[in-house]
Parts: C-alpha cells; sequence; structure tokens
C-alpha cells in the first residue's frame, strides 16, 4: 500500500508541474504552441462561459489584456490539481479563481472554475482574506 501511495503522489506532482508549465507558457507568454503540448481533446469544459474544445483556449488567449494568474494554493490528487489564484484580466476587476484540472496522459483534458470578485478583507461579514 506504501508504494501505491508513494506513485500516486509522484503522480500527483507531475500533475501540478504539468499544470503549473501549461498555465504559465499560454497564459503568461501567449505561447499558443502550448496548447498542442499540454491539452488534449476532447477537452471538457465545465466553466459556464467557454464552450468545449481546445479552439476556444486559441481564440481567447490571444485578446487577454493584462492578464496574470498568481496560484496562491496548489493541491493534487491523482489524476486531479486544483489551484486557488488571483486573476488579474479575466474580468474588470481582480479576481479569485478555484479552478481544477483533470489530466488523462499528462495532458489537460478537463477543466472546471469557481469565479469570485475579490473583496477586501475589511469589507468582508468575518475579516478574512479570500485568497
Amino acid at each position: 500500500m506504501t508504494q501505491l501511495a508513494a506513485v500516486q503522489d509522484d503522480q500527483a506532482q507531475r500533475n501540478v508541474d504539468i499544470v503549473l508549465t501549461a498555465m504559465r507558457e499560454l497564459f503568461t507568454e501567449k505561447d499558443l504552441t502550448a496548447i498542442d503540448r499540454y491539452w488534449a481533446e476532447p477537452y471538457v469544459q465545465h466553466s459556464p462561459q467557454m464552450p468545449n474544445g481546445l479552439d476556444t483556449l486559441r481564440d481567447v488567449v490571444p485578446h487577454l489584456e493584462g492578464f496574470s494568474w498568481e496560484p496562491q494554493r496548489i493541491a493534487a490528487q491523482g489524476e486531479l490539481v486544483f489551484t486557488h489564484s488571483i486573476v488579474h484580466g479575466w474580468a474588470p476587476n481582480p479576481v479569485a479563481i478555484v479552478d481544477i484540472f483533470r489530466l488523462e496522459n499528462g495532458r489537460i483534458v478537463e477543466h472546471w472554475d469557481v469565479v469570485q470578485d475579490i473583496v477586501p478583507a475589511e469589507e468582508s461579514a468575518n475579516g478574512n482574506a479570500m485568497v
């Protein structure tokens, strides 16, 4: 059982490395060839604003102005990678986004996200920061 856990941990770490590299190359460097290296069809998108398929990424990324993706927390379990990030340039104001990526054979094949406007801690009912 310990050996299986070690393999799962190694795979999860590889998946984290893939997601971080993929997101940096595509969204920060705007290298559209990253899609061919790190994503695969059929790409299933669960974000309500985006259709399935990789063509959406190819169409959206070149038009993002001032975009930055700043992961604050990352977790992984098996084929899933979870990120909690501050994102600029996706909405009019900075947003907090939780992304969930599912990988298959080292490529991103599925994505979910939850997007919230960032509310300063002093304006929140609990006084806590969102990220």
